[in-house]
């Protein structure tokens, strides 16, 4: 048996003893060593619910392999490993272009299949990455939100001195600061409304951090280009009021990536929309992480990123928890009243 946070309904998140997963041929089982909490796990785990229950949430994690399947070579117990969550179907119009992101009938591991908010997860060999010795498991765990945001910058074709602004600092925002700042951006420009978060974006090659609830950040934007706007703007906050600000700051044929997830129905402020129209905006949607060989570049270029250094990650954890906390942490989450953070992550196996 292993502990693990069960969900049996929306906001009905119970620690409790479950067996341990059985492995396929194909399969390996993972210890757990940590799992961070994304921003949609808050809404799955409070509001929504998975798609079916009981599930296990969780999707951003890493660990250690404890088991494998007869037909797994390549991986062996002890290895210390990410694993990409998504599981493609791998037979439709989509697997075959290797466009996984985009697969008619993928499983998840988290909301469709259990996730990691466990000591055990069981996972497809093919899903598992090696992590390279002197990345800490902490570090490996953010590999899935940076590989989203990567996903989309491999979109853009971001070119050596582009204006760059990132709405929203929160955990995408921060690896989308640092993957434009290595990607040549300047200035790089940061704006979101928790003066946190900026000091945080500073610290990462933030050049220009924009509060909007304490200045007018499209006025800040314009005297930082020269009164043109960004070349482009990756909209990370998934709020109505970061995608209208990420578009008027966005220059004449520049391009705008929307990242964030949207709740309810979207509308655009008309001045947005204007703007997208007659300025010849270019609105780039980018979903998930995985391209050829799966789970894809993105994964690989990160893990190479991480080893050599270059892509900082602990200033972005700053809680550490017990499964046993998962209940009132997310109930706390939901209510607002958790306090300061930028990433939390769970310790099952300590």
């Amino acid at each position: 048996m292993m502990r693990a946070a069960v969900l049996h309904a929306p906001a009905d998140l119970r620690v409790e003893q479950v067996p341990v997963p059985e492995i396929g041929p194909d399969e390996v089982l993972v210890r757990v060593m940590a799992a961070g909490i994304c921003g949609s796990d808050i809404g799955r785990v409070m509001v929504t619910g998975t798609y079916h229950f009981p599930t296990i949430p969780g999707h951003e994690f890493a660990g250690q392999i404890e088991k494998v399947g007869a037909d797994v070579t390549g991986l062996a117990p002890g290895d210390r490993v990410a694993v990409a969550p998504l599981m493609p179907c791998g037979i439709c119009e989509w697997c075959a272009a290797g466009k996984f992101s985009l697969c008619d009938d993928y499983d998840f591991m988290g909301s469709r299949s259990d996730g990691a908010f466990a000591e055990f997860l069981k996972a497809p060999a093919r899903n598992v990455l090696k992590v390279p010795d002197g990345v800490s498991y902490d570090a490996a765990a953010t590999i899935e939100p940076a590989a989203i945001i990567l996903h989309g910058i491999h979109k853009l074709n971001l070119s050596l001195g582009d204006a760059v602004a990132v709405v929203g600092c929160g955990a995408l925002g921060y690896f989308a600061l640092q993957f434009a700042k290595l990607s040549g951006a300047q200035p790089l420009i940061a704006i979101d409304v928790d003066d946190d978060k900026l000091a945080l974006a500073r610290a990462v090659g933030a050049d220009i951090c924009i509060n909007p609830a304490k200045e007018d950040a499209l006025a800040a934007v314009r005297a930082a280009t020269a009164g043109r706007g960004v070349a482009i703007a990756l909209e990370c906050a998934g709020s109505g009021p970061g995608r209208d600000l990420a578009i008027l700051a966005t220059a004449k044929q520049g391009k705008v990536m929307l990242y964030g997830t949207a709740y309810g129905d979207v509308t655009f402020a008309e001045k947005a929309f204007a703007r997208m129209v007659r300025e010849e905006l270019e609105v780039v949607g980018s979903w998930n992480s995985y391209s050829l060989p799966f789970p894809g570049k993105e994964w690989r270029d990160i893990l190479e990123l991480l080893r050599s250094g270059r892509l900082i990650v602990e200033p972005l954890i700053t809680h550490r928890a017990t499964l046993d906390e998962a209940p009132a942490i997310f109930k706390a989450l939901k209510e607002r009243s958790f306090g300061p953070y930028h990433k939390i992550l769970f310790k099952p196996n300590g």
